[in-house]
């Protein structure tokens, strides 16, 4: 394990960068701006790589450990962490960061600077995130990455912008300010301490774990989303810029989902089986009622952001069976959604990027004039759709299986998702690339330049890669899977008594 503060690096590096971009000022040197900027993505990307090298796959615990006073009245640490659940999301958020700068090269001519200069300080408050291991430090992070999204949608979206932006601050802030009395809760309750191991092994009686629970249920639910607090995502992306779409989609909606195992299953572990049958009722709604929604929209943005809602119905139904196979498949489900999603949001900005349009009804026949577009396109489609060899099929695979062992009729019920998924994505598909030539602006269109042929290529090796050989990815979750469910497993209001979870439909699968 190294000795350098790797996390620490990987968080200010971006950061530093994009202060120093805004330091420059105006845009009359975009060429040295876009350079630092790729040059700050690059370093960033790099430096989490001895990370996966150095790590521990056979160890729960955390590794490549920082901790620092911060402030000593209150007994606030700056303490950073990674296990094998966080691991490849701070890899994820450098990678998909990466793929964003280098997306926006050529197509982003206003304000350049700022631009860069968001999407890399929102990269390191969001490995800020996924790495603290102090809980007001997580907060922090948690509440800094809404600013750079804010503005990123506020002044580079669409007509629509600024009321979109409104609404994603609204919904998400007013979700995290219940969480903040939640950690000042568990602060007095842990005899004055911000340290997420110790609230862990804190005991919490019913009623307090149920509020707790809840509290920290709208903040992440919000954040997922979850039905029926996502109304704001579709506004988000639809009005965001390719960029912000892709980081959104990506990146800050695992931010939720995260929350969820790193606060509510560990810390009121009682409450989360009392209420998985609310969990996992709320997570099939997202699963098969978005899957109708997305179904019948006519803006592919907006098919695509209902869709990043059904998949991540996926996941929060897989942390609430509460096995092994279930919850790995879930993170899986997380990583591999990062990648497809952002390998969707990428195609469709590539095409408004020449047409100017997202409507479905303007495209029709794109294979005649963009047929290496088209293949990566169509790629995209069917790991959104969940594939075999792809990265869409592992997790929601590994979820339906774990599913049964809890319960077949809801097992039966998730399965559903792949038909709707397939029924949108390939519906989506025909009617934009399939078929004649359908007006001038087809007619007109270049098939994708060599930036955008490589980053295609890029997202299509790892949407391939995880689907073919997931194993890298399985062997780094296990331990830390198998040491939050031992640890969820254990009553904290009674010592020594084993929580079982229980089917919510009658009639489990034996």
């Amino acid at each position: 394990m190294s000795s350098l503060p790797l996390l620490s690096i990987a968080i200010w590096t971006p950061i530093l960068f994009g202060a120093l971009i805004l330091a420059m000022g105006s845009d009359r040197n975009v060429g040295v701006v876009r350079g630092i900027a790729l040059a700050g993505a690059l370093i960033s990307f790099l430096v989490t790589l001895p990370l996966y090298a150095g790590f521990d796959a056979s160890s729960a615990a955390m590794q490549f450990t920082e901790k620092a006073v911060w402030v000593e009245r209150f007994n606030i640490h700056y303490a950073l962490g990674v296990d094998g659940i966080a691991l490849w999301f701070v890899l994820l958020t450098a990678f998909i960061t990466l793929i964003v700068v280098i997306a926006a090269w050529e197509v982003i001519e206003k304000n350049v600077g700022a631009y860069m200069a968001s999407f890399l300080m929102l990269s390191g408050l969001m490995i800020g995130v996924f790495s603290a291991t102090d809980a007001l430090l997580f907060y922090i992070f948690f509440e800094a990455t809404l600013i750079p999204m804010y503005i990123i949608i506020g002044v580079w979206g669409g007509p629509n912008r600024v009321y979109a932006a409104i609404k994603f601050f609204l919904y998400t802030l007013l979700g995290s300010l219940l969480m903040l009395l939640a950690l000042i809760y568990l602060y007095n309750k842990s005899g004055g301490s911000f340290d997420l191991a110790t609230w862990a092994k804190t005991p919490i009686p019913l009623a307090a774990q149920t509020l707790l629970f809840f509290a920290f249920f709208f903040a992440f639910a919000v954040k997922v989303p979850m039905w029926p607090v996502h109304t704001w995502l579709p506004d988000a992306h639809v009005e965001a810029p390719t960029g912000g779409s892709v980081v959104l989609a990506a990146i800050m909606l695992k931010l939720g989902a995260y929350g969820f195992l790193r606060f509510s299953l560990p810390i009121t572990p009682d409450a989360s089986h009392q209420l998985a049958g609310f969990m996992i009722a709320l997570s099939l709604i997202a699963v098969i009622y978005i899957g109708f929604v997305a179904l019948v929209q006519e803006d592919m943005k907006k098919l695509v952001a209902y869709s990043s809602i059904a998949h991540m119905g996926f996941v929060t139904l897989g942390f609430f069976m509460f096995n092994t196979t279930a919850v790995q498949g879930a993170i899986i489900q997380m990583i591999s959604h990062g990648f497809v999603s952002g390998a969707m949001f990428l195609c469709i900005g590539v095409m408004y990027d020449r047409v100017h349009s997202r409507q479905i009804s303007d495209y029709g026949g794109v294979v005649n004039t963009m047929p290496k577009f088209a293949a990566f396109f169509l790629l995209f489609a069917m790991a959104n759709a969940g594939l075999p060899a792809t990265s869409g099929f592992v997790g929601e695979f590994y979820v339906i299986l774990g599913a049964v062992q809890f319960n077949f009729w809801i097992a039966l019920l998730a399965a559903t998702s792949l038909i709707m998924g397939a029924a949108y994505s390939l519906w989506m598909y025909k009617r934009v690339v399939f078929g004649e030539v359908a007006n001038d602006n087809v007619a007109q269109l270049q098939d994708v330049n060599r930036r955008e042929y490589w980053l295609l290529a890029t997202m299509a090796a790892a949407v391939i890669w995880m689907g073919v050989y997931p194993k890298p990815f399985t062997d780094v979750t296990q331990a830390s899977v198998d040491a939050l469910l031992k640890h969820v497993a254990q009553s904290k209001v009674v010592p020594d008594v084993k929580l079982q979870p229980k089917p919510a439909v009658s009639g489990a699968a034996q």
